[in-house]
């Protein structure tokens, strides 16, 4: 259920044009999300998805634009001239007036698609929610299906991989369960030149951002670096709606032989104040979202870590670490106990879990000896429960704002 296209709006695979949508939108009651994904700004996320609602309608469906940033670009802003606008919501914010969805007024107009750009995006304080996906996620609700894009650095797990090579951070991330959810996901790609070209003609950014973008983040190395990505995620998207499809039994839009799999559950084990927990977090989500498994965030309170043991700002990181998991599609459990892999392999047993993710220790060899190490228990476990020890060989990054 995945394609790449190009910026002319088609696809490399016919069956997953606006037709494709169309079946979809007729098959369920609920609402159904797809998502453009783009390596890049300028590659047409925006005109592609204008461009299927506008196929949409002539088609006698009901499509609005929900909230449409055409960026000045006179093909997109052609492509919207067509379309019913919602207007949007306008917030006064220290002193500046800025405009967001109106996430009321779409809902109220209930039409059977709404077009959203820009799903990564920050709200402005004061809204439903602090993030447009959370947004998404309301219109869904009501039943309207939804038709949105996203750039691939703005996927939650890929934030340290990105820093990592580009040297960029990227503070508007979507968890990756919001996209492993979508009905479809397309990759639309362009080469390097060509972005790069339509840059230096003006299609992207105004004139006197161009050489700036040209130099800093618009490098030939940037730009394949992130389309690799785009590629790596949209393919593991296809794997995870095919066996959705299969594990429910619907017909799929291809053959699919091999039939559909059982992913297994995973944990990741959580300390109280590491520093790398970020990073290990984005790990398990990046195995679940592959696996197209639920995945659990554990943390263990042991006696010496009650609230009225630890202070405030151990406390303060324990809380962001575990929003930080939420935000990513963990589930959060809490457990107590003074033998923490014993509380872990136990939790593992009654949830069927078969993978455990935890970090790399940077204890002393001594302190290991005085204190044993809770990875060596988990890895002699004898439920037949598989271990895996991330390594974190680079320094960990800040965290997102979001």
């Amino acid at each position: 259920m995945t394609a790449s296209g190009n910026t002319d709006g088609t696809n490399t695979d016919a069956t997953l044009g606006s037709s494709d949508f169309l079946r979809l939108l007729e098959s369920r009651e609920h609402g159904k999300l797809k998502v453009y994904i783009g390596s890049f700004a300028g590659v047409g996320k925006t005109y592609r998805m204008l461009q299927e609602g506008n196929a949409l309608r002539a088609r006698g469906i009901d499509v609005v634009a929900a909230f449409v940033e055409p960026h000045g670009r006179a093909e997109t802003e052609a492509q919207l001239a067509n379309l019913e606008v919602i207007p949007r919501r306008r917030v006064e914010y220290r002193g500046v007036v800025l405009e967001e969805m109106d996430v009321d007024a779409v809902i109220a107009r209930a039409p059977a698609v709404a077009l959203v750009d820009e799903l990564a995006h920050t709200n402005v304080p004061g809204g439903r929610h602090t993030k447009r996906w959370q947004d998404v996620e309301d219109i869904l609700d009501a039943g309207i299906s939804v038709i949105s894009a996203v750039n691939i650095q703005h996927v939650e797990s890929l934030n340290d991989i990105v820093q990592q090579t580009l040297g960029v951070t990227v503070r508007e991330t979507v968890p990756d369960w919001v996209l492993a959810k979508a009905d479809q996901v397309v990759n639309l790609d362009i080469s390097a030149e060509d972005l790069r070209q339509r840059l230096l003609e003006g299609k992207i950014y105004a004139p006197e951002k161009i050489q700036s973008a040209l130099t800093n983040f618009f490098t030939e190395e940037n730009l394949t670096t992130l389309r690799e990505l785009a590629l790596r995620e949209v393919a593991s998207s296809v794997d995870r709606i095919r066996e959705g499809i299969a594990a429910r039994g619907l017909p799929s839009a291809r053959n699919n032989s091999h039939g559909g799999r059982t992913a297994d559950r995973i944990l990741v084990a959580m300390s109280s104040n590491p520093p790398y927990t970020q990073m290990l977090l984005r790990k398990a989500s990046r195995i679940a979202g592959r696996l197209n498994s639920d995945w659990y965030c554990v943390y263990v309170q042991t006696p010496s870590e009650r609230s009225d043991r630890i202070d405030s700002a151990l406390q303060r990181r324990l809380v962001e670490n575990i929003q930080a998991a939420q935000s990513m599609g963990a589930e959060i459990v809490k457990l107590e106990g003074t033998d923490v892999a014993a509380a872990i392999c136990q939790f593992a047993r009654e949830k069927s879990v078969t993978l455990a993710i935890v970090g790399q220790s940077r204890r002393s060899f001594l302190d290991h000896i005085r204190r044993g190490s809770v990875i060596d228990k988990l890895i002699n476990n004898t439920q037949d429960l598989d271990v895996l020890v991330a390594a974190f060989n680079e320094r960990p990054t800040t965290p997102s704002s979001s």
